[in-house]
């Protein structure tokens, strides 16, 4: 009698098992969340102190420290992320095996996300702390601004990552082709930030909220539909 072949997990287990494979090697090392977060802690201590204006007006300082942190610090965890899965020949490994294209796409923007927000919970209450500014009254709504801008720059990240994995200066590569195509997320969540500060509702930066939103689709629909052929070309 024939054994029947075992039935290969579906797409959402093969994503977290990937993902769940970097946050098992970053539990480990911790290498990209302590070098991420005291980078974007340096980035802003300096911003905070170079541009202060006082108490009454320092708060105005926030959203540029907050996303300037986020963004760099974003560069730094997506180029050591890719880094492990080029030595000793991991990327190759991880494309031989019985695993989707998309499902390697979101495991690893999955990855990434984590160890953004993990930096985030170091560097947003940093600066509300050295800028004054009332967290706690608009920690909902800034967690959401923060996760929705998460989740774009987790996603272009990842396919931006893979297209200069193999390439030489991969991260001067990659911040030079990264950033330009964050600066509308970056742009709408300062934007969104600073009225958020100034005093604005949830309901009154939904404009900014749909923004964010489409650039999330965007980036995580053209990313899983190109990735395959990005990472073997």
């Amino acid at each position: 009698m024939a054994t029947a072949e075992p039935t290969p997990p579906s797409a959402l287990v093969q994503a977290w098992l990937v993902a769940k494979k970097d946050l098992a090697i970053e539990r480990r090392t911790g290498e990209i969340v302590v070098t991420g977060g005291f980078f974007g802690a340096l980035l802003a201590i300096l911003t905070s102190v170079a541009f202060y204006e006082g108490p009454a007006g320092s708060h105005h300082l926030a959203p540029g420290a907050i996303w300037i942190a986020t963004a760099f610090s974003a560069v730094l965890a997506l180029g050591r992320t890719w880094q492990r899965e080029r030595d000793d020949g991991a990327l190759d490994a991880l494309l031989a095996g019985p695993v989707s294209r998309p499902a390697v796409f979101f495991g690893k923007a999955i990855g990434v996300a984590a160890f953004l927000v993990a930096i985030e919970l170091v560097v947003v209450p940093l600066v509300a702390l050295m800028l004054h500014v009332d967290l706690p009254s608009i920690i909902g709504p800034l967690a959401l601004l923060l996760g929705l801008a998460t989740v774009g720059v987790a996603a272009s990240g990842t396919l931006f990552g893979a297209m200069t994995v193999r390439t030489r200066a991969r991260e001067l590569i990659l911040a030079a082709v990264l950033f330009p195509l964050l600066t509308p997320t970056l742009v709408v969540g300062v934007a969104a930030t600073r009225d958020l500060i100034d005093g604005a509702t949830l309901a009154e930066l939904f404009d900014w909220v749909k923004l964010l939103l489409l650039f999330d689709g965007l980036f995580v629909l053209g990313g899983a539909l190109i990735f395959g052929s990005v990472i073997e070309g």
